[in-house]
């Protein structure tokens, strides 16, 4: 049962043609939802191998990977992983990445690196970033701050409750209710409005932990579905009624990490902010729309907050999945089939 910095690892063993690598390794089932793996650390484990594909070359930092989880994984089972190069150019690396257990096609991705930093030969047009003290640039969007935040007990399916801690953001919690002023005003001739939010500090408690690019994955599929945030007169279902697997998800890298300063952001804690908006046929399938945000402070820890903390902040990365609705005996009875696993969170 090991903490995230030791569950992505993956390991070359060997080189099949010209351009793709052979990576492998053994899922740990602590980071299991339900009886399968999350779908995050699924891709975290594909993420990892990329970076490790990449980290001679000049294009260290990924900007942007997608997947398609074409089949349940498994914990109880290894897995190989092959990265390819596509293309690689002056500021991008194209690669493809596919992650297969049992000799079957498990998750198909595509990721893209470069250098998510300024070129000083480009122009200043080209190194212009949206960023404080614009008033158009994008703020954390938590109202709490960590230092000052509860934490609430992790979900009891969610198998890496040890390993982690969150404390969710009650003033954005409060705009989910019924009667909030700004559910009110969603009617016949409202346009827009609807959906649900949810956003929370999230904190890995092992002592190793430290956030690196690697997490990000993992990060983006670690919120609560629209369906869970809904009230029950309304059609949503208690946590422990429902799985919601990931079919595809896509992360745009906004910030690269290893730029974080221990003034301003702490080294295991992350804000979450996501949004759902949609619920359709079939299965329940629906979108989230997630944030993953730099933090000033490990959660319940540290000084009061320091004058102008939310301009400190940084955005990580943007992620979007769809993903079904099932019952959460499907979860179960994936994990048990031999050969067989599953993807996303309850």
């Amino acid at each position: 049962m090991a903490p995230l910095n030791e569950a992505v690892k993956v390991h070359r063993t060997r080189l099949e043609g010209a351009k793709t690598v052979v990576y492998e390794g053994v899922m740990d089932p602590t980071w299991n939802i339900g009886n399968v793996p999350c779908g995050g650390y699924s891709l975290a484990l594909i993420l990892e191998a990329c970076i490790q594909h990449q980290a001679k070359t000049e294009h260290i930092d990924p900007l942007h990977i997608s997947a398609h989880f074409f089949k349940p994984t498994n914990s109880n089972l290894p897995f190989r992983i092959r990265v390819s190069t596509v293309k690689s150019g002056q500021t991008i690396t194209n690669l493809t990445a596919d992650l297969l257990q049992a000799d079957e096609l498990r998750i198909t991705s595509h990721a893209m690196f470069g250098s998510n930093v300024p070129s000083p030969s480009s122009s200043p047009q080209d190194n212009f970033i949206l960023q404080p003290p614009s008033p158009y640039a994008r703020r954390i969007p938590i109202y709490s701050h960590p230092s000052q935040a509860t934490r609430q007990p992790m979900f009891e399916v969610w198998k890496d409750k040890d390993h982690v801690s969150w404390a969710w953001d009650e003033q954005t919690l409060a705009q989910n209710r019924p009667d909030h002023p700004n559910r009110k005003k969603v009617g016949k001739d409202s346009v827009g409005g609807g959906g649900t939010e949810w956003a929370a500090w999230y904190q890995f408690t092992a002592p190793t932990e430290k956030l690196s690019s690697a997490y990000i994955p993992f990060l983006a599929d670690m919120f609560v579905n629209t369906t869970h945030l809904i009230p029950e007169e309304e059609g949503g279902e208690p946590e422990a009624a429902a799985w919601s697997p990931t079919l595809t998800l896509a992360i745009d890298f906004k910030f690269p990490i290893r730029l974080l300063t221990p003034e301003w952001h702490a080294r295991r804690t992350a804000g979450l902010y996501s949004a759902g908006r949609f619920i359709n046929y079939p299965q329940g399938r629906h979108d989230i729309y997630v944030e993953v945000w730099s933090a000033p402070s490990e959660i319940g820890e540290g000084a009061p907050p320091k004058e102008g903390w939310r301009e400190k902040q940084v955005c990580l990365a943007v992620a979007t999945q769809m993903a079904l609705t099932l019952p959460v005996a499907v979860n179960l009875r994936n994990g048990k089939r031999k050969g067989q696993g599953g993807e996303s969170k309850l």
